[in-house]
């Protein structure tokens, strides 16, 4: 999933510098601080699931799995009840989505700036929810996935959870090419704030409704 990603994230840097109206920076530094935003979205994701596992008192640790044979990391921590659960597994997707939203809200609209860092870590925000909720949809890949954690702690389909991380991600991207839409970006919050609601309906299943194994997070 992250060779996928990255993939996707190099053809990304040229699209998403189409429209600035700024003078560009020559291509090799402007592609750099593309992939630097793009990690920081990445190290982004990674550290509010580590956040709560420290808050909810769990001991965060890496461990490879792999996705069909692509190998990465995930970040591993002992069973939680199903509330604290949720909220770790989709810990990501809340970081994704609030940044997301500084990204776009307030003044020069983003795709008309020369900003490769910004536009980098939007990419990896909206490419990261598109790769997840394929891998919902089709319920395929590590038994560890953040959809999955999600799914199993709120005791829904995948699918739903699926659909919930990649509307944000399809409003946002319509956002970043739409500035200007006056809809879009109440759409895009109010599928954000579906997701993090979900957490009541975790959060009263009973505490010993959860995994009996540790579950880590790619």
């Amino acid at each position: 999933m992250r060779r996928a990603l990255a993939a996707l994230l190099a053809a990304l840097a040229a699209v998403t510098g189409a429209g600035a109206e700024e003078a560009p920076s020559p291509r090799p530094s402007r592609l750099l601080r593309f992939l630097g935003g793009a990690a920081t979205g990445l190290g982004a994701h990674e550290m509010g699931h580590v956040t709560l596992d420290l808050a909810f008192g769990t001991s965060p640790r890496v461990r490879g799995v792999d996705f069909h044979g692509i190998p990465f990391f995930a970040v591993s921590h002992e069973p939680l009840p199903p509330g604290e659960e949720y909220l770790v597994s989709s810990a990501g997707f809340a970081v994704q989505n609030a940044t997301s939203e500084w990204l776009l809200s307030g003044g020069r609209p983003l795709r008309e700036q020369a900003a490769p860092y910004k536009k980098g870590w939007l990419a990896f925000n909206v490419m990261a929810s598109a790769a997840y909720a394929g891998a919902a949809f089709a319920r395929t890949g590590p038994a560890e996935r953040d959809t999955r954690g999600m799914a199993e702690s709120a005791a829904v389909d995948e699918r739903w959870i699926g659909a919930l991380v990649l509307a944000p991600a399809l409003l946002d991207s319509y956002r970043y090419f739409r500035p200007r839409s006056k809809w879009a970006p109440w759409a895009s919050r109010a599928a954000k704030v579906a997701m993090v609601l979900l957490v009541v309906r975790a959060a009263n299943r009973p505490p010993d409704a959860r995994p009996a194994a540790v579950t880590p997070r790619p």
